[in-house]
C-alpha cells in the first residue's frame, strides 16, 4: 500500500509550467487499461487550488470525452471566468497529444462563518478489522459489510467506511474525488443478477461520462469517513449513482453524482 499511496501524493504534486493557468501531472504507475477517472478528477482539484489558494472548492462538474492515454503526462490548462472577493469560477481542460480527454467547471469559496444546520444522519458504527476490503485503485484502508463482488440481487447500495494515512489538509479534497470515483458503477450492478464489478470487459463495458461533486464543510480524510451511496436507475446503456460523505459522527462533509455507460456484452 505504501507505494501506491506515495505514487498518488506524487500525481497530486503538479508542476507550473504557464504561471497561474497551465500545469502538468504525472500519472499513477497502474496496470489499469487507461487513466483512471479518480485520478483526473483529484487533479482538476489540485489546479483549482494552486490557481486561486485562498479559496477551498465548493463544487465541481467534470466530463470525460476521451480515454486518457496512462503512457502521457495530462496538461491542465486553467481559465478564470471570476477571481472575486468570496467566489471564483473556473474551467479546466485537461489534455493531451490527441485532445481534450477531460472538462471540468469549478466554483470556489471562501470560508465564511454563518448558520450550521443539517438533516440528522444515523451513522453505524464502524465495522470491524474482519470486514476490511481490498481496492485496487485505493491505497488505504477500506472496510464494508457489503460485497460488491456478489452476483445475486441484491439492493443498489454501497457503504464503504475509508480512512487514508495521515495527510496534509490541503489534499483533503482532492483524495475525496479520486475516492468517489470508484465504486458507483459496481454499486448499480448490485441489482443485476449474476454480474458484478469483477466482470468488467467479459459480461459488461463502462466508462464514466460525468461526475459531480460538492463539499460543504471542512473535514479530513485521515479520519474514518462513510461514503454512503445508491444508484436509483440503470438504463438506455447508462446508470447513475450518487453519494454522500460523512464523518463518523455523523456530519455531512461532501456529496457526489456519476453518470456511466454502462453496456452489456
Amino acid at each position: 500500500m505504501t507505494d501506491l499511496w506515495k505514487d498518488l501524493l506524487g500525481c497530486l504534486d503538479l508542476r507550473e509550467t504557464e504561471p497561474g493557468t497551465c500545469f502538468e501531472g504525472s500519472n499513477q504507475r497502474l496496470t489499469y487499461h487507461r487513466l483512471f477517472g479518480g485520478q483526473l478528477l483529484a487533479q482538476f482539484v489540485r489546479a483549482a487550488s494552486l490557481v486561486c489558494p485562498d479559496k477551498t472548492i465548493k463544487s465541481m462538474h467534470a466530463l470525460f470525452p476521451r480515454e486518457g492515454r496512462s503512457d502521457e503526462p495530462v496538461r491542465y490548462e486553467v481559465e478564470r471566468a471570476h477571481d472575486g472577493g468570496t467566489f471564483a469560477t473556473l474551467t479546466i481542460r485537461a489534455r493531451q497529444q490527441k485532445g481534450i480527454i477531460a472538462t471540468a467547471s469549478v466554483s470556489m469559496h471562501t470560508v465564511e462563518e454563518g448558520l450550521d444546520h443539517q438533516t440528522i444522519f444515523r451513522v453505524p458504527e464502524l465495522p470491524g478489522r474482519a470486514h476490511q476490503v481490498t481496492f485496487d485503485l485505493i491505497p488505504w484502508d477500506t472496510r464494508s459489510t457489503d460485497d460488491l463482488d456478489a452476483r445475486t440481487v441484491e439492493t443498489a447500495e454501497f457503504d464503504l467506511w475509508m480512512r487514508t494515512p495521515k495527510t496534509e489538509p490541503a489534499l483533503t479534497t482532492a483524495l475525496t474525488a479520486y475516492a468517489t470515483d470508484l465504486t458507483l458503477i459496481g454499486t448499480a450492478l448490485r441489482q443485476v443478477e449474476g454480474v458484478c464489478q469483477q466482470d468488467a470487459g467479459t459480461a459488461f463495458k463502462s466508462a464514466v461520462t460525468s461526475h459531480s461533486l460538492w463539499f460543504h464543510r471542512p473535514f479530513r480524510t485521515d479520519d474514518w469517513l462513510l461514503l454512503r451511496q445508491h444508484s436509483p436507475v440503470l438504463a438506455h446503456g447508462r446508470c447513475f449513482g450518487r453519494g454522500d460523505v460523512l464523518t463518523a459522527a455523523g456530519f455531512l462533509v461532501a456529496s457526489y453524482a456519476q453518470e456511466a455507460m454502462l453496456r452489456f456484452l
